[in-house]
Parts: structure tokens; C-alpha cells; sequence
């Protein structure tokens, strides 16, 4: 067996995590895999779980952060936090200007906008 192969496996065992090689391995496709089980997580109104994974994604150094981000904004928005999640909307922006991230913004501005306007029409 190859030394490299062995001691990957080695370390897979010890960290016990399945998906450990496919990241070393490959990880365009780790992500991918990774962000489509948050974007489950987050439609499913796991929010609080999504945002631990995302959270752990964006400490690594991992290629699609403009989407961790936005996908982040989006499980703030779910939950409610206004705040957060236009903070991640724009570090999405930041990074990738084209992101969905900036329609996403728009919108969450909007509803506070209006939000705003009915407050005071009271």
C-alpha cells in the first residue's frame, strides 16, 4: 500500500470523518457537496446547524467562500437576524461582485424599508 494512502486512511480513522479524503482529494467537489447539504439544511429550517457548517467552511481554506457567505446571509435572514445577514451579503459582494448575494441584499433591504415605513405610519 502506498505510504501517502496509508497514512490518509490513518488519519481518517483517528479523525473519523467520512468525507476527509474526498477533501484532500479533491476539494471542488468536497464543497459542492458540502454547500448542497447546508442549502438542504437551511430549506429544511435547520438554520442554527447550517450556520455551524458554514462557520467551520469559512475558517478553512476553501475556494467558493463568496457562496458561504451568501448561503450564511440566507440562514440569518431565516432566522431573523436582519443584521447578520446583510453583513454576510456584503462579504459575498465584497468578493464577488456578480454574487446573488447583491439581489438577496436588495430585497432584505427593502423589507426593512418597508418595515420601517409602517412603524411609523402607526
Amino acid at each position: 500500500m502506498n505510504i501517502k494512502i496509508a497514512f490518509f486512511l490513518k488519519i481518517i480513522r483517528k479523525s473519523n470523518r467520512k468525507s476527509y479524503l474526498c477533501e484532500i482529494i479533491n476539494p471542488y467537489t468536497y464543497c459542492m457537496e458540502e454547500l448542497t447539504t447546508i442549502k438542504e439544511l437551511i430549506s429544511r429550517g435547520e438554520v442554527t446547524q447550517a450556520i455551524e457548517q458554514l462557520n467551520r467552511l469559512l475558517e478553512s481554506n476553501f475556494p467558493q467562500k463568496d457562496t458561504a457567505y451568501y448561503l450564511r446571509g440566507n440562514a440569518y435572514r431565516k432566522q431573523g437576524n436582519w443584521q447578520q445577514a446583510l453583513n454576510n451579503y456584503q462579504y459575498a459582494m465584497d468578493i464577488n461582485p456578480e454574487s446573488p448575494a447583491r439581489e438577496a441584499r436588495r430585497m432584505v433591504i427593502d423589507i426593512l424599508n418597508f418595515y420601517n415605513k409602517d412603524m411609523y405610519n402607526q
